[in-house]
C-alpha cells in the first residue's frame, strides 16, 4: 500500500505520522512530500520511504497513491500560511486515494462537530484509521 504524507510549515504533523505508522509497523511505503524541504526532512528525519519537495511532487504523488494523510488544509488552496496551492490542493481533492485528513482548526477552516482533541491523540485516531484500512 502507498501512503503520501503531505505536509508543510515545519513538518511536525507529518512528522508525527510517519514515526507512529513506523512504530505501529504497519506495512506501507511512506512518500513524504513536504512544501518546503524543512517539512522534507523532518518527515525523511522521522523514518519516511522517500520524500520530494513542492508543488509537482504533490501532483505527481496524487495519481497513484492508495492512501493521503495530513492536515485537513491540504485539500484547500492557500491553506498552510499560504504554502498550499490551488493545484495542490485540487490533486487531492481530486484523486481516488483515501484521504486521512487531521482536522487542524488552523487557516480560518473550522470542521464543525469535531470533538477538540490534541494532536497526539489525532495522530493515533489517523494511524488506527491507517491500519484499518490496511488490514482490512
Amino acid at each position: 500500500m502507498k501512503v503520501v504524507i503531505i505536509d508543510g510549515q515545519g513538518g511536525r504533523i507529518g512528522q508525527s505520522l510517519v514515526e507512529k505508522i513506523k512504530e505501529a509497523k504497519i506495512s506501507c511505503d511512506i512518500t513524504a512530500i513536504g512544501t518546503n524541504s524543512a517539512a522534507t526532512a523532518a518527515m525523511l528525519k522521522a523514518g519516511a520511504d522517500r520524500g520530494a519537495t513542492g508543488e509537482n511532487p504533490v501532483l505527481v504523488a496524487c495519481r497513484d497513491a492508495d492512501v493521503i494523510m495530513g492536515p485537513l488544509g491540504i485539500i484547500a488552496a492557500d491553506s498552510l500560511m499560504g504554502e498550499i496551492t490551488a493545484d495542490m490542493a485540487a490533486a487531492v481533492a481530486r484523486c481516488s486515494a483515501v484521504k486521512v485528513l487531521l482536522p487542524v482548526n488552523m487557516c480560518k477552516k473550522i470542521v464543525a462537530g469535531t470533538r477538540s482533541m490534541t494532536m497526539s491523540a489525532l495522530i493515533s485516531e489517523a494511524v488506527t484509521q491507517l491500519r484499518e484500512m490496511i488490514t482490512a
